[in-house]
């Protein structure tokens, strides 16, 4: 298990675990980051990531996207 920050662009990931503030979980949860869901990592600009979830493109900062755990 490692933080989305790790993961390499293009690969896809299934979602272990979010962690974070009850609040910070809720939105990560919102925005469709899910424990068993998919993600993919599009790109990486200046440690914030811009990802594939749930059939979206999603932009998330280097701090969420630590928090998110593949």
């Amino acid at each position: 298990m490692m933080p989305l920050t790790f993961a390499d662009a293009g690969e896809e990931n299934i979602i272990r675990r979010v962690g974070g503030k009850p609040e910070t979980k809720k939105h990560l949860e919102n925005l469709g980051f899910v424990v068993g869901g998919r993600v993919t990592v599009i790109s990486a600009i200046g440690g914030d990531l811009i990802v594939n979830v749930k059939d979206s493109r999603i932009a998330i900062s280097r701090e969420m996207a630590g928090k998110i755990m593949v």
